[in-house]
């Protein structure tokens, strides 16, 4: 079983170019054969084989692979930190031009909320975030921007009324929010990383990764910012070596490039 599982991660890096290697295993393998099973197939070369030939079947297996776990203004003590310290902070010593990188983006939340909280400091037309995910489904849904109302319940109520519509049992966010996120696909594990961020978010992430690959794309984001720019993570993870991997920590969540 375990040569199968070693041919199951080669397969899916020469499909996807996803590198299973670099996810703990055990959590990573759980999922898969979960998925297996629900859809009535035995054994992982079979599974290939339907993936390649369904491509309905391949599309649900890498949005099953890419976790999405996402909600407007997760944590919301963490933003309120974001909006009285860090943003204030970046436009002191940065001007208005912030450049600002959500990365894994999921549905959308996350870049939206990053909108909506700089539009407390700046006009919505001197804001623009890029925003990435592997999955093309997420970033589909991200660009449709329509949400329950679960997504949305951390939302401040002023953002709330200002910014969303609501039809039927769901909340539409403005087109003038979705034009200032520009979403593209990207792979934090294979792909060229961009550069000059005064500001990185990535958050709840990376705890499905090896600490090897964390160690990884915590060194690239480091080198993604400019001097003076914060990565922004999430509460269920920490940099543990933050000074190997050239942060200083600022508190739980914000770290700080040198």
């Amino acid at each position: 079983m375990a040569y199968d599982y070693e041919y199951f991660k080669k397969a899916v890096y020469d499909l996807t170019k996803i590198d299973l290697n670099a996810y703990k295993e055990k959590q990573m393998k759980r999922r898969i054969d979960t998925l297996i099973s629900k859809n009535k197939i035995v054994g992982y070369d079979k599974y290939i084989a339907a993936i390649k030939s369904d491509n309905k079947m391949f599309e649900e297996f890498v949005n099953y692979l890419t976790i999405n776990v996402s909600e407007f203004y997760r944590n919301p003590d963490q933003w309120e930190l974001l909006d009285k310290d860090i943003f204030p902070d970046l436009i002191k010593r940065y001007g208005r031009n912030l450049k600002i990188w959500s990365a894994a983006c999921s549905t959308g939340d996350e870049p939206y909320s990053l909108v909506m909280a700089l539009s407390r400091h700046l006009p919505l037309n001197q804001i623009k975030i890029y925003a990435t995910d592997l999955d093309k489904q997420v970033i589909a849904k991200a660009k449709a921007g329509l949400y329950a109302e679960k997504s949305i319940a951390g939302v401040p109520e002023d953002l709330k009324k200002k910014f969303f519509t609501k039809i039927g049992p769901s909340y539409q966010i403005s087109d003038e929010v979705k034009a200032r996120v520009e979403f593209h696909e990207h792979n934090l594990l294979k792909d060229t990383y961009p550069t000059d961020y005064h500001l990185i978010v990535c958050r709840n992430v990376l705890i499905y990764f090896t600490e090897e690959a964390k160690d990884e794309v915590f060194r690239k984001f480091q080198k993604s910012l400019i001097r003076g720019g914060y990565l922004f993570i999430g509460s269920t993870e920490q940099i543990i070596n933050h000074k190997d991997v050239g942060f200083e920590r600022k508190n739980s969540f914000f770290y700080q490039k040198p």
